[in-house]
Protein backbone atom coordinates (compact mmCIF):
# COMPACT_ATOMS: atom_id res chain seq x y z
CA UNK A 1 0.00 0.00 0.00
CA UNK A 2 1.51 3.00 -0.95
CA UNK A 3 0.38 5.88 0.99
CA UNK A 4 2.82 9.22 1.19
CA UNK A 5 4.83 10.79 -0.58
CA UNK A 6 7.34 13.00 1.14
CA UNK A 7 9.77 15.47 -0.34
CA UNK A 8 12.30 17.84 2.40
CA UNK A 9 12.23 20.82 -0.08
CA UNK A 10 15.67 21.61 -0.23
CA UNK A 11 16.85 19.45 2.71
CA UNK A 12 17.85 16.10 3.84
CA UNK A 13 15.54 16.70 6.74
CA UNK A 14 15.42 12.92 7.16
CA UNK A 15 14.04 12.67 10.68
CA UNK A 16 10.96 15.40 10.03
CA UNK A 17 9.84 13.11 7.03
CA UNK A 18 9.70 9.71 8.92
CA UNK A 19 8.51 11.68 11.72
CA UNK A 20 5.72 13.22 9.46
CA UNK A 21 5.21 9.23 7.96
CA UNK A 22 4.41 7.75 10.56
CA UNK A 23 2.37 9.77 12.73
CA UNK A 24 0.08 10.24 10.00
CA UNK A 25 0.04 6.73 8.23
CA UNK A 26 0.78 4.45 11.23
CA UNK A 27 -2.01 5.26 13.81
CA UNK A 28 -3.70 2.64 12.38
CA UNK A 29 -1.24 0.08 12.12
CA UNK A 30 -3.40 -2.92 13.16
CA UNK A 31 -5.28 -2.33 10.31
CA UNK A 32 -2.30 -2.76 8.04
CA UNK A 33 -0.86 -6.87 7.78
CA UNK A 34 2.80 -5.06 7.38
CA UNK A 35 4.70 -1.89 6.65
CA UNK A 36 7.43 -0.68 5.00
CA UNK A 37 8.88 2.40 4.05
CA UNK A 38 11.06 3.45 1.22
CA UNK A 39 13.34 6.18 0.90
CA UNK A 40 14.46 7.62 -2.24
CA UNK A 41 17.68 9.56 -1.71
CA UNK A 42 20.95 11.49 -3.19
CA UNK A 43 22.98 12.18 0.13
CA UNK A 44 22.92 12.12 3.46
CA UNK A 45 20.46 13.08 6.04
CA UNK A 46 21.39 16.15 7.59
CA UNK A 47 20.96 15.25 11.05
CA UNK A 48 24.17 12.93 12.43
CA UNK A 49 24.04 9.13 11.31
CA UNK A 50 23.92 7.76 14.79
CA UNK A 51 21.51 9.88 15.89
CA UNK A 52 18.97 8.91 12.62
CA UNK A 53 19.85 5.02 13.55
CA UNK A 54 18.91 5.37 16.98
CA UNK A 55 15.38 6.87 15.90
CA UNK A 56 15.06 4.92 13.28
CA UNK A 57 15.62 1.49 15.44
CA UNK A 58 13.01 2.84 17.79
CA UNK A 59 10.51 3.52 15.65
CA UNK A 60 10.29 0.83 13.49
CA UNK A 61 10.29 -1.74 16.19
CA UNK A 62 7.68 0.11 17.74
CA UNK A 63 5.62 0.30 14.33
CA UNK A 64 6.49 -3.40 13.41
CA UNK A 65 7.95 -1.88 10.05
CA UNK A 66 11.08 -2.10 7.83
CA UNK A 67 12.80 0.96 6.11
CA UNK A 68 14.58 0.52 2.77
CA UNK A 69 16.77 2.85 1.23
CA UNK A 70 17.50 3.26 -2.51
CA UNK A 71 20.68 5.70 -2.45
CA UNK A 72 20.83 7.02 -5.61
CA UNK A 73 24.68 8.74 -6.22
CA UNK A 74 25.09 11.70 -8.74
CA UNK A 75 27.93 13.41 -9.67
CA UNK A 76 26.97 16.85 -8.85
CA UNK A 77 27.62 18.92 -5.19
CA UNK A 78 24.25 20.42 -5.52
CA UNK A 79 20.64 19.31 -6.73
CA UNK A 80 19.34 20.43 -9.44
CA UNK A 81 17.90 23.88 -8.01
CA UNK A 82 21.37 24.67 -6.68
CA UNK A 83 21.16 24.07 -3.48
CA UNK A 84 23.55 22.60 -1.30
CA UNK A 85 22.63 20.26 1.84
CA UNK A 86 23.45 20.98 5.18
CA UNK A 87 25.40 18.11 5.76
CA UNK A 88 27.60 16.52 3.05
CA UNK A 89 29.65 13.36 2.58
CA UNK A 90 31.55 11.32 -0.29
CA UNK A 91 29.02 8.98 -1.99
CA UNK A 92 31.14 5.71 0.62
CA UNK A 93 30.73 7.82 3.51
CA UNK A 94 26.73 8.44 2.66
CA UNK A 95 26.40 4.74 1.76
CA UNK A 96 27.98 3.80 4.66
CA UNK A 97 25.75 6.11 6.33
CA UNK A 98 22.76 4.36 5.14
CA UNK A 99 23.96 0.81 5.79
CA UNK A 100 23.98 1.28 9.42
CA UNK A 101 20.42 3.35 9.68
CA UNK A 102 19.01 0.26 7.58
CA UNK A 103 20.10 -2.09 9.82
CA UNK A 104 18.58 -0.47 12.56
CA UNK A 105 15.29 -0.75 10.96
CA UNK A 106 15.91 -4.44 9.90
CA UNK A 107 15.54 -3.28 6.48
CA UNK A 108 17.14 -3.35 3.02
CA UNK A 109 19.85 -1.11 1.19
CA UNK A 110 20.28 -0.53 -2.50
CA UNK A 111 23.38 1.73 -3.89
CA UNK A 112 23.07 3.26 -7.53
CA UNK A 113 23.96 5.76 -9.81
CA UNK A 114 24.50 6.52 -13.32
CA UNK A 115 26.87 4.20 -13.92
CA UNK A 116 24.65 1.10 -12.71
CA UNK A 117 24.24 -1.13 -9.41
CA UNK A 118 27.15 -0.27 -6.89
CA UNK A 119 25.89 -2.16 -3.63
CA UNK A 120 22.56 -4.33 -3.06
CA UNK A 121 21.10 -5.92 -0.05
CA UNK A 122 18.57 -8.30 -2.82
CA UNK A 123 21.24 -9.23 -5.23
CA UNK A 124 24.10 -10.21 -2.53
CA UNK A 125 20.89 -12.45 -1.39
CA UNK A 126 20.75 -13.41 -4.63
CA UNK A 127 24.76 -14.15 -5.55
CA UNK A 128 25.07 -15.92 -2.48
CA UNK A 129 22.34 -18.54 -3.43
CA UNK A 130 23.69 -18.75 -6.74
CA UNK A 131 27.28 -19.66 -5.09
CA UNK A 132 25.51 -22.03 -2.70
CA UNK A 133 23.47 -24.12 -5.61
CA UNK A 134 26.82 -24.11 -7.60
CA UNK A 135 28.37 -25.18 -4.72
CA UNK A 136 25.91 -28.36 -4.02
CA UNK A 137 25.71 -28.93 -7.50
CA UNK A 138 30.04 -29.19 -7.20
CA UNK A 139 29.45 -31.77 -4.50
CA UNK A 140 26.99 -33.67 -5.93
CA UNK A 141 29.26 -34.07 -9.33
CA UNK A 142 32.03 -35.17 -6.70
CA UNK A 143 29.90 -37.72 -5.35
CA UNK A 144 28.59 -39.34 -8.61
CA UNK A 145 31.98 -39.69 -9.62
CA UNK A 146 33.09 -41.58 -6.41
CA UNK A 147 30.14 -43.73 -6.81
CA UNK A 148 30.77 -44.23 -11.00
CA UNK A 149 34.66 -45.28 -9.61
CA UNK A 150 33.20 -48.08 -6.66
CA UNK A 151 31.13 -49.81 -9.14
Amino acid sequence: RWVLSLQCKGSRNFMSALRRAVEVDFKDKDKHKSQGLYLLTTGIPDQETHTVSAYVGEVCKGFDLQLHVCLFSVMEDADSSGIIPARYSNPTETAMAFKEIVRAANGRFHWFGEAGIFESDDITVIVSEMEKANNYSQKCALLVESLKQRS
